[in-house]
C-alpha cells in the first residue's frame, strides 16, 4: 500500500515539473512574438513571468536570458531602478544555484553583468561601468572560454568608442579581427565592421563611422582574393590527395610503362612551357629596360624644358622692371600712354608667372599634394564669402554644401574654385550663381560651379584647358587660368571638365577621387 502511494506521489510530481516547465516556454515564446511586433510592455511583463517559471524549476539557463531580456526591456524605456532591482534578484538566484550545483555559471555571471555594464553606459556613467568592464574581464579569465573571450572584445570596443576612447577600441577590434583572419571565419569579420559602424552610429561618432566604412570596403574588396586563395588551397590539398590516390594504385599496377610516358610527355610539356616562360620573361626584361630608358630621357627633357622656362622668364624679369620704372617717371608727361605701359608690363609679369607655374605643374604630375580633413559646408561658404565684393548686385549667390568631411587639400581646392567664382562674377550681371557639393560615392565627390552668364562659344570648349591655342593681347589675360586649374585637379587625384549641355551661362565641374 505505502509503495502505491509513493509511485502516485512520483507520478504526479512529475506531471506538475512537466506543466510548469511547458507554461515557462509559453510566456518565453510569447514573449518574443510581442517583441517581434513591437509590443514592448506586453513582452516585458512576459518576460518576467518566464523568468519566474525557469526560476522555480531551477532552469538557470533560460531564467537569466529571459531575466536580462526583461531588463533591457526595463530600461530602454528608462525603468532603471526597476531594471537595477531585477539585476539584484537575478544576482541572488545565480549564488543559490551554484551553491547547490558546487560550480559557478560564468555563462550566465557573463551575461548578468553586461546588461549591468550596458545600462551605465546608456546613463554615461564612465566609472560604474569601467567596474562592470573589470569584473566581465575577471570571469573570462577564470572561466577560460573562447566565447565569453570574443564577447569580451566585442564589449570593450563599445565601452572605449561610446566614452570616446577610440585608440582602446580600435585595439579590441582588430584583436577580435586578427582572431577571425586566423581561424579564416571571414564572414565574423564582416560581422565586426558592420557592428562597428552600428556602435558609431549610435555614439553618433561620424569620423569613426567614415573610418570604419572605409575600412570594411577595403576588407569586402580583399576579402574576394583570400576566399580565392582558400579556395585554391582546397584545390591544392584535393589535387594532391588525388595524385597520391593515383600513386597508391599504381604501385599495384603491372603497367607502370604507361605512367612512365606520362611522366615523360609532362616532362617534355614543362620544358617547352619552361623555355616559352622564360622567352617571354627576357622579352619583357628588355621591353622594361627600352621603356624606362624612354622614361628616363622623357624625364630628363621635361626637366631641361622647365629650367629653360624658368631661364627665360628670370632674364625677362630685369628688363620688366626697367619698363616698369620708365612707365613710372613717364606717368607725369603722358598719364594715359605710361598707364597703358604699365599694364602691358604687368600683364608680361604675371604671364611669365603663369608659364613658370604650368611648367613646374607639368613637370609634377606624379607628385601629390598633401591631403587633411576639413569640413566642405563651411570650406565652401567661406570660399563664397572671399569673391562676394567683385559679384554684380542684382546676382543671387547660392552655396549648396552639406556638413561632412573630406580629404584633400584645402588650399590647392580653394585656389580653383576662387578662379572658377572670380570668372563666374565678372561675366555674370544678373541671375544666379552657384557653388554645389555632391558625393557620389564612398570616394567620389562633384564640386559644380555654375553661372548664368555670357557663356563660352561651343567651339572654344574644345580648347579651354588647353594653353596657347589662340593668340591675343596678354592685356586681356593669357588664357593660362583654366589649364592651370586643370593640372592642379589631376595632382589633387581628380578631373576638370566643362558642361558642354549647358546653355544658360557656364558649368565647371570638378570630380574628385577622396
Amino acid at each position: 500500500m505505502r509503495i502505491t502511494y509513493f509511485i502516485i506521489t512520483l507520478a504526479v510530481c512529475f506531471c506538475m515539473s512537466i506543466h510548469a516547465e511547458n507554461k515557462a516556454n509559453d510566456f518565453m515564446k510569447q514573449a518574443q512574438s510581442s517583441l517581434e511586433q513591437k509590443d514592448y510592455t506586453k513582452a516585458r511583463y512576459l518576460y518576467l513571468q518566464a523568468y519566474k517559471a525557469f526560476s522555480n524549476e531551477g532552469d538557470y539557463t533560460q531564467a537569466i536570458d529571459c531575466g536580462t531580456k526583461a531588463t533591457w526591456l526595463y530600461y530602454r524605456e528608462n525603468y532603471y531602478q526597476e531594471a537595477f532591482e531585477l539585476c539584484r534578484q537575478m544576482t541572488q538566484f545565480l549564488l543559490t544555484e551554484e551553491q547547490k550545483e558546487q560550480k559557478v555559471f560564468y555563462d550566465q555571471r557573463f551575461q548578468l553583468t553586461k546588461e549591468r555594464l550596458q545600462m551605465y553606459i546608456k546613463l554615461k556613467n564612465p566609472a560604474q561601468a569601467q567596474l562592470q568592464l573589470n569584473t566581465l574581464d575577471n570571469l573570462v579569465s577564470q572561466a577560460g572560454s573562447d566565447k565569453l573571450a570574443e564577447d569580451l572584445l566585442y564589449t570593450q570596443a563599445g565601452y572605449y568608442y561610446t566614452f570616446g576612447q577610440n585608440e582602446q577600441g580600435d585595439a579590441s577590434f582588430n584583436k577580435l579581427i586578427t582572431q577571425y583572419k586566423d581561424k579564416k571565419e571571414y564572414d565574423k569579420v564582416s560581422e565586426c565592421y558592420k557592428h562597428l559602424i552600428g556602435i558609431a552610429r549610435t555614439a553618433n561618432n561620424a569620423p569613426l563611422m567614415e573610418r570604419t566604412y572605409e575600412k570594411y570596403i577595403v576588407w569586402t574588396d580583399s576579402v574576394k582574393a583570400l576566399n580565392a586563395q582558400d579556395e585554391l588551397g582546397a584545390l591544392q590539398l584535393k589535387y594532391d590527395e588525388s595524385l597520391k590516390t593515383i600513386q597508391e594504385k599504381d604501385d599495384k599496377l603491372s603497367g607502370k610503362q604507361y605512367m612512365i610516358v606520362g611522366l615523360c610527355t609532362l616532362a617534355v610539356i614543362l620544358i617547352a612551357a619552361l623555355l616559352l616562360l622564360g622567352f617571354l620573361l627576357l622579352r619583357f626584361i628588355v621591353l622594361n629596360k627600352k621603356l624606362k630608358n624612354i622614361i628616363q630621357t622623357t624625364n630628363e627633357h621635361s626637366e631641361q624644358q622647365t629650367k629653360f622656362i624658368q631661364s627665360i622668364s628670370e632674364q625677362m624679369k630685369p628688363t620688366l622692371d626697367k619698363l616698369e620704372i620708365s612707365a613710372e617717371e613717364l606717368r607725369t608727361i603722358a598719364p594715359r600712354q605710361a598707364e597703358a605701359i604699365s599694364t602691358r608690363v604687368n600683364a608680361l609679369k604675371q604671364f611669365s608667372i603663369n608659364i613658370q607655374e604650368l611648367s613646374s605643374l607639368e613637370s609634377s604630375l606624379m607628385e601629390p599634394y598633401e591631403v587633411q580633413s576639413f569640413n566642405m559646408g563651411s570650406f565652401c561658404k567661406k570660399t563664397m564669402d572671399k569673391v562676394k565684393d567683385k559679384i554684380h548686385p542684382d546676382v543671387e549667390v547660392v552655396v549648396d554644401a552639406p556638413q561632412l568631411e573630406v580629404k584633400t587639400n584645402a588650399e590647392e581646392l580653394e585656389r580653383i574654385l576662387l578662379h572658377l567664382l572670380n570668372n563666374a562674377a565678372l561675366y555674370t550681371t544678373s541671375g544666379k550663381i552657384w557653388l554645389e557639393f555632391k558625393r557620389k560615392g564612398a570616394h567620389l565627390c562633384h564640386i559644380v560651379v555654375t553661372d548664368n552668364g555670357t557663356g563660352i562659344p561651343d567651339e572654344q570648349k574644345e580648347d579651354i584647358f588647353k594653353p596657347f591655342t589662340e593668340v591675343k593681347d596678354l592685356a586681356d589675360g593669357d588664357g593660362l587660368g583654366l589649364p592651370i586649374c586643370a593640372l592642379i585637379a589631376n595632382k589633387l587625384n581628380g578631373n576638370l571638365s566643362i558642361d558642354k549641355e549647358y546653355k544658360k551661362g557656364c558649368r565647371f565641374i570638378l570630380v574628385l577621387q577622396i
